[in-house]
């Protein structure tokens, strides 16, 4: 070949580079006990089995992204966990309308493929659907040049699930004084992230060199599918809220009724302890709800003669514990009092 021709490898994209991922996404992926899979990756499109023993199955989608908690995983050079990340955004918001996940797609935008990266975010893909009982049937990785800064990119997934009709979680379930239970998180789960960042930067503070904040701003968002789909499949639940961005207003009042209003105890929720260190750095309690968990991961919405068979279906660190209850109103949603930030 001319050593002056036009080559796309030259032009920054390398397809051999590509290929070896696809392979590599496929044997990680396949690795799992139980019914055989179709065989998805590397194909035009994904195939995927319907339950049998649904009488009139509807399907649930929901797709999203971790945000720029990217840019802390680039800063600490550790992936193994934003791929779990990836899969709980979107999988803990189909269990709110009682979908059981059944597929996820992952979309990876890089400047320039980086193998060993890019395994460790597909790992943790893998990691993340197999805690949701769900398959990684395929994807989209996209060698961008010119796109991205070097040693950038960018993740976006896809998840599908199944529902019974009679099984949909929806707001007219929900009864008065119903209790508003609180799911722990894991932490900061993948919203806020901006700010977080914005607040190092003014702060000088290198996460290098902070034992505790390199503890904490790469854990995983808690999945909640397992649990959650016992409780409903055991009728146990009314509604239910993944608490994501815009906090736990936000959220709540997305799956209350008219004329219901979800009454919140502030001073009932059990913040961590990075909650705790962002709030003593000149973060408002108003801006903290808005915009991060604040400690909960997930609301649940139960009857109260229901609230004990609940807690057990959950481990210690992830226990219920009661917030708020529902009353008769107008605004949906109503915080009382202050989170103890002591």
């Amino acid at each position: 070949m001319n050593k002056n021709s036009f080559t796309y490898k030259k032009s920054g994209v390398d397809i051999n580079a590509a290929d070896k991922f696809i392979k590599f996404i496929s044997n990680i992926s396949s690795r799992k006990k139980g019914k055989k899979k179709n065989k998805n990756i590397g194909g035009f499109g994904s195939l995927s089995n319907l339950p049998t023993n649904l009488k009139n199955p509807k399907l649930v989608a929901c797709t999203d992204g971790v945000g720029t908690k990217i840019e802390i995983a680039n800063k600490l050079n550790k992936f193994n966990t934003i791929g779990i990340d990836l899969v709980a955004m979107s999988v803990n918001d189909l269990i709110v309308q009682g979908a059981k996940p059944l597929f996820f797609l992952d979309y990876i935008s890089i400047n320039k493929i980086d193998l060993v990266k890019l395994k460790l975010i597909i790992k943790g893909i893998v990691n993340g659907c197999r805690q949701s009982n769900c398959e990684l049937v395929g994807g989209e990785t996209a060698e961008m040049p010119g796109t991205y800064e070097k040693g950038k990119f960018d993740i976006a997934g896809f998840a599908v699930g199944v529902v019974d009709e009679k099984k949909i979680l929806t707001k007219n379930k929900i009864k008065l004084n119903d209790l508003v239970l609180a799911i722990p998180s894991n932490g900061l789960h993948s919203n806020g992230y901006s700010l977080i960042r914005y607040l190092l930067d003014k702060n000088k503070i290198d996460i290098k060199k902070n034992k505790f904040l390199k503890s904490e701003l790469l854990k995983p968002t808690k999945i909640y599918v397992k649990e959650v789909l016992e409780l409903i499949n055991k009728n146990l639940i009314n509604s239910c809220a993944n608490i994501t961005g815009g906090g736990l207003a936000d959220n709540i009042k997305r799956v209350i009724p008219k004329n219901l209003v979800a009454e919140i105890n502030l001073s009932q929720i059990k913040t961590n302890k990075i909650f705790k260190w962002l709030k003593g750095n000149h973060i408002s309690e108003k801006e903290m709800l808005k915009t991060f968990n604040c400690g909960v991961g997930f609301c649940l919405i139960v009857s109260p003669k229901n609230f004990e068979k609940t807690k057990k279906i959950f481990s210690k660190k992830f226990k219920p514990y009661i917030i708020g209850r529902i009353s008769s109103g107008k605004n949906k949603i109503k915080l009382n009092g202050s989170i103890n930030w002591n």
